[in-house]
């Protein structure tokens, strides 16, 4: 990297009396004249981080390891302004600037860029827009960052970053023989939002498709986070000179390995004499809160429910000579994308034939993790006659608890105010809540003390709680829903996801 100085100027205490003022700590981050005149909203997240194996900005996460954070919102800023974190700012894991250690930090500052949207509901809110890359801050194209420098903070000391390199554009994916690659403006969508809003899918055709030209197919629907490309399918063997990598998730030495002889042997399977033909579809429709929609219709993100079964999977039926009907869909997906599958499942159960569920996110919110929502009042802890609790948000898989729920809101709220953190529990209320006065997500809980609105849960309950909606309306869904739910879950999930499907199946089974 180019060697650019990192200044530290020291402060002097004024002499008042006797008594020496004390100095505050300061970080001054500079945005380079380079960026130009036009003025830029967004905000500003500064990292300290003690590893040096990759940039700040790709080690920021919640839990004991945490790399320090800092943001601040800035409207109208200008390349050759400066804009000051000083003790006053929230920060995460350590609240305040000012109780820092003193220390050498490998140090990096991003601007994360929001644009104005004026809503079809009246409302003017500021948000980052998806530009390809999945609605990720840390590599978001166009953001500004500064250089990662090593760099020794001081409580009395003044530490000044510059802002001065740019993200760019991302290379949308080509097409392959067997993969194809659309998008589409959505209508319903560029209304509620005031200007073109698109969707997109990866496309894989079934073998033989080119030489089968009257053939019309099914259609699986995976949902899931935001792709990239077509994921698990690779027409040639496992590179034989990949070097073995360890997956901290699973535990497993040469995940990568694992993954290439996966993919390989799926595609074997694909274009086997046997094997059913039909097509898949991996969608994308990142919101301005998050890289997916939760593919339900939001007072806060939009129609995406209705975008995605009436304008996006219809137009690939037509261009891929789908079938086109509700008996020849079926949805599948895992965690966030299992939350989707049983979701659009049960709230469009005419439009789709069979759903399989997987680990999804709460499916009943009395278990929202390890929070019922309806009866607990506090988000964060749980309080006895004696002590408080901190309430948990993930362990591993020997049951170590390493996020609190605390933590990864906290984290959220540093990386953005008002839902724009781009992050799970954040998405959660932009999917789930009324819209507020201020035109962003009502909160279902205090970010910063954890305190639960009731009557915002009620607002969860009615519209997103998928077993009471089953339970409420079974007299005219239960018919709808014979033989088309398949929910699988391991009983010790990382995010405590087993304990709703606990409630599904008790209803669904009695």
């Amino acid at each position: 990297m180019p060697n650019r100085r990192v200044f530290a100027s020291l402060i002097f205490p004024c002499i008042v009396a006797t008594a020496p003022l004390l100095a505050t700590p300061t970080i001054t981050v500079e945005l380079a004249e380079s960026l130009g005149s036009e003025p830029i909203d967004g905000r500003l997240i500064v990292i300290f981080a003690t590893e040096t194996d990759s940039e700040p900005r790709f080690q920021v996460g919640a839990g004991v390891d945490a790399p320090q954070i800092f943001g601040v919102d800035v409207e109208g800023a200008k390349g050759g302004d400066s804009i000051t974190i000083d003790a006053s700012v929230f920060g995460y894991p350590i609240d305040s600037l000012h109780d820092v250690p003193a220390g050498t930090y490998y140090a990096q500052a991003l601007l994360h860029r929001y644009e104005t949207f004026h809503r079809a509901d009246g409302h003017v809110v500021k948000l980052p827009m998806d530009r390809g890359e999945g609605q990720q801050w840390r590599r978001a194209p166009g953001n500004h960052y500064s250089e990662p420098r090593e760099v020794t903070f001081r409580p009395t000391e003044t530490l000044d970053l510059l802002v001065d390199q740019t993200i760019p554009p991302i290379e949308p994916p080509a097409d392959t023989e067997y993969i194809k690659h659309i998008q589409i403006e959505s209508k319903l969508l560029s209304e509620f939002w005031g200007r073109p809003m698109h969707l997109g899918a990866h496309v894989l055709l079934p073998h033989g498709f080119d030489e089968h030209p009257d053939a019309r197919y099914p259609l699986m629907v995976f949902h899931g986070h935001f792709p990239s490309n077509f994921g698990g399918f690779r027409t040639e063997p496992p590179d034989p000179d990949l070097e073995p990598d360890f997956s901290e998730r699973f535990g497993v030495e040469g995940y990568n390995r694992i993954q290439q002889q996966e993919a390989y042997d799926f595609y074997q399977r694909w274009i086997s004499r046997d094997f059913p033909r039909f097509i898949i579809i991996e969608i994308q429709h990142p919101t301005p809160y998050y890289d997916d929609s939760y593919a339900v219709n939001s007072e806060n993100n939009g129609p995406y429910g209705d975008a995605l079964t009436y304008e996006l999977i219809p137009e690939i039926e037509r261009r891929f000579r789908g079938i086109g009907e509700g008996w020849s869909r079926f949805l599948y997906g895992g965690s966030t994308g299992g939350w989707e599958a049983m979701a659009v499942q049960v709230l469009y159960p005419d439009d789709y034939n069979g759903a399989f569920v997987a680990c999804p996110d709460p499916i009943d919110f009395r278990a929202f993790l390890l929070v019922d929502i309806y009866k607990d009042t506090h988000m964060y802890d749980r309080t006895g006659p004696f002590r408080t609790v901190e309430i948990p948000a993930h362990r591993n898989d020997l049951g170590d608890i390493d996020i609190t729920m605390r933590d990864y809101n906290h984290m959220e709220l540093v990386l953005g105010t008002k839902n724009r953190s781009g992050d799970q529990f954040d998405i959660w209320e932009a999917v789930y809540s009324p819209v507020g006065d201020d035109g962003y997500p009502k909160k279902l809980w205090n970010k910063m003390t954890g305190e639960i609105d009731h009557e915002v849960a009620e607002h969860w309950r009615e519209n997103y709680d998928l077993v009471h909606i089953m339970k409420r309306d079974w007299a005219k869904l239960g018919p709808k829903l014979a033989g088309k739910l398949h929910i699988y879950c391991g009983d010790m999930d990382n995010y405590y996801l087993n304990n709703a499907v606990y409630l599904a199946e008790e209803f669904l089974e009695g």
